[in-house]
């Protein structure tokens, strides 16, 4: 009997006991971090220059359904909190406008480098696994709706408006159109913590 219920623990390739919330964990179906709808491989350590890298790096594909437009790092902490942005935000926002959301296209993930790649500026959340940047949604129908095109347009702008919005608390830090000119095209979201609570603009 007890060799039965281990089985299916031993499969799903999953830790119960001990281990960090960034610890990723394997399922039986080529999923990651413990969750069934968070599809990847698990990369491990990566290393980086200086405080670059990520200690547990994961390689995901798609989260909730959604597919990525490209694999991207980072650590399980930001992998469940992308995909309860894309339950709980992306969509009922989205709902079935172009025949509903299919895909994110990523315009960054991991990279070693300072805050917009400023030379002097502090390390940036993408150099800790932390971070993803999203330029798009894409549709069902072939049709993208893109932050650089469409913030300021009609039922398409409301909609990115409301994904801003609805990623504020979940991620610690998220930038859009309205914060500086580096994120005209694109969201920034990362799960940088802050004692004053999550920062957006």
């Amino acid at each position: 009997m007890r060799v039965a219920l281990l089985i299916p623990l031993i499969l799903m390739g999953c830790s119960l006991v001990g281990g960090r919330s960034n610890d990723p964990v394997v399922s039986s179906k080529g999923s990651v971090c413990g969750d069934p709808s968070i599809k990847g491989v698990v990369v491990g350590p990566v290393p980086g220059n200086g405080a670059c890298g990520i200690d547990a790096a994961v390689r995901v594909t798609s989260v909730g359904g959604i597919t990525l437009s490209q694999s991207s790092l980072m650590n399980c902490r930001t992998a469940r909190t992308l995909k309860g942005w894309v339950d709980s935000g992306l969509t009922p926002a989205v709902g079935k406008m172009g025949g509903g959301a299919t895909g994110l296209k990523v315009a960054a993930h991991y990279a070693c480098r300072t805050r917009n790649s400023r030379r002097g500026a502090r390390l940036s959340e993408h150099a800790k696994g932390n971070a993803i940047d999203i330029a798009a949604i894409q549709l069902r129908d072939g049709n993208d709706i893109t932050v650089l095109n469409d913030w300021n347009k009609g039922h398409k702008g409301r909609v990115l408006r409301q994904l801003h919005k609805s990623a504020c608390g979940p991620f610690g830090t998220v930038l859009g159109p309205n914060s500086d000119r580096h994120h005209q095209d694109h969201f920034h979201f990362d799960t940088a913590e802050y004692r004053s609570g999550s920062y957006c603009r």
